[in-house]
C-alpha cells in the first residue's frame, strides 16, 4: 500500500467476521454487527502538541487493536475496504 495517514491518524483492516455463534448457529449477513478489532496498516507521524513537537503514536503496524463501534471512515484503498481512523479512536491493543 502506498498511503501514509497525516498526523495521528491510522488505516485499520476489520477483522473478518464471524458467520456462526459458538453454539453453531449460522447468522445472517444483514443481522451482524461490524467487528470492531481490526489490524493496524499504516500509522501517521504522530500528534502535534502545542509546543509544536510530535508525540509519536502507541500504535505500530502489525498491531491488533480493538477501535469504539462508531470510529474512522470507511475507505477503499487498492480495490481494498479498509477504515481511516484518528489514534483516540482506539481503545486498545490486543496482545498475542
Amino acid at each position: 500500500m502506498k498511503f501514509r495517514p497525516l498526523h495521528d491518524r491510522v488505516v485499520v483492516r476489520r477483522k473478518e467476521q464471524e458467520e456462526k455463534t459458538a453454539g453453531g448457529i449460522i447468522i445472517p449477513g444483514t443481522a451482524q454487527d461490524k467487528p470492531q478489532e481490526g489490524e493496524i496498516l499504516a500509522v501517521g507521524l504522530g500528534h502535534m502538541k502545542k509546543s509544536g513537537e510530535v508525540r509519536p503514536l502507541d500504535v505500530k503496524v502489525g498491531d491488533t487493536v480493538l477501535f469504539t463501534k462508531w470510529s474512522g471512515t470507511e475507505v477503499s484503498i487498492d480495490g481494498e475496504d479498509l477504515m481511516i481512523m484518528k489514534e483516540s479512536d482506539i481503545m486498545g491493543i490486543l496482545a498475542a
